[in-house]
C-alpha cells in the first residue's frame, strides 16, 4: 500500500481545507514545489495533486505548477486532480508528464466520459468518488447528488478505470480518522482497486486500512496530518512495506 502526500493547489499556494470548504482553508506553503521536495525527500512514491481553484471553475487554474511539479521529478508518479473536464486536458497533462488524471465531477455527470477517456487514454484515468453520508458530491464538493458511491463505482469497473480515489468529505481534513469500513466496502463492491482519502490521523489509521488491504486498497492520501506532523510519511509508508503481501 502507498502513503500519497496531497498537494492541495489554492491561488498558487499550498492549502489544506476542511470538508472541502474554499472558505476554510489553512495555507501551509506559498512554495507548492519545495513541499513537493520534502516529500520526495521523505520517501513518497507518489503524488496526490488537486487544482482546487479549477475543481470550482471546471478547468485547469494551477495547471503550471502542476507541470513544474513534474518536470522536477520526471520518474516519479503524479496523479491529478481537478478542473477535469476534457480529453484537451487529459492530453496536455499527460504532454506534461502527469501520470494518472482523477475524473471526478464528470464521472458523475456524464458517466460516458470516463469509457471515452479510459479509450483514449488506457490505464491512465483515475475516478474520483468524494461521497457525505455515502452520496456522491460534485462540483467541489458544493453539490450533493442523490448517487450511492458503490453503484456509481460499479459502472466503472468495464471501463478500465486504473483505480478510484474514495474520500468520506465529512472526515477530510478533520483528522478524525478514516472511514474504513465504507472504503473497504467500496472495494470488495467495485473490484476496481481503491485509494483511500480523508481523516487519516496517526499510524493506527493507517494500521486499520492495513487490515483490510486484501479488500482492494493501493493506497491512502494523506494531507493534514504529515502538514500537521501526526503522521510521519517515511514510518508510515515502511509500515505498509513492511506489511506488503
Amino acid at each position: 500500500m502507498l502513503i500519497i502526500p496531497a498537494i492541495d493547489l489554492k491561488d498558487g499556494a499550498c492549502v489544506r481545507l476542511r470538508q472541502g470548504v474554499m472558505e476554510d482553508a489553512t495555507v501551509f506553503s506559498k512554495d507548492p514545489l519545495a513541499v513537493a521536495q520534502r516529500w520526495v525527500d521523505a520517501g513518497c512514491r507518489r503524488l496526490h495533486l488537486v487544482d482546487l481553484n479549477g475543481a470550482f471553475a471546471g478547468k485547469p487554474v494551477n495547471g503550471e505548477i502542476v507541470r513544474s511539479i513534474a518536470k522536477q521529478w520526471p520518474t516519479l508518479p503524479i496523479q491529478i486532480g481537478g478542473g477535469i473536464r476534457s480529453l484537451n486536458t487529459i492530453e496536455h497533462y499527460l504532454q506534461a508528464g502527469v501520470s494518472y488524471l482523477i475524473i471526478g465531477t464528470l464521472a458523475v455527470k456524464q458517466p460516458e466520459f470516463v469509457g471515452e477517456a479510459c479509450r483514449a487514454f488506457p490505464g491512465k484515468i483515475i475516478v474520483g468518488l468524494d461521497a457525505r453520508d455515502g452520496l456522491v458530491a460534485t462540483d467541489g464538493w458544493a453539490e450533493q447528488s442523490s448517487v450511492q458511491a458503490a453503484d456509481l463505482a460499479r459502472c466503472f469497473a468495464k471501463d478500465g478505470v486504473a483505480a478510484i480515489v474514495y474520500t468520506d468529505i465529512s472526515k477530510d481534513g478533520m483528522l478524525q480518522g478514516c472511514n474504513v469500513e465504507a472504503t473497504a466496502a467500496l472495494a470488495r463492491a467495485c473490484q476496481i482497486p481503491v485509494i483511500a482519502s480523508g481523516g487519516i490521523h496517526v499510524l493506527e489509521d493507517i494500521k486499520k486500512l492495513l487490515a483490510v488491504q486484501e479488500s482492494g486498497i493501493i493506497g491512502a492520501i494523506t494531507g493534514r496530518a504529515i502538514y500537521q506532523g501526526t503522521l510521519d510519511l517515511t514510518e508510515a509508508q515502511a509500515l505498509c512495506d513492511e506489511a506488503a503481501p
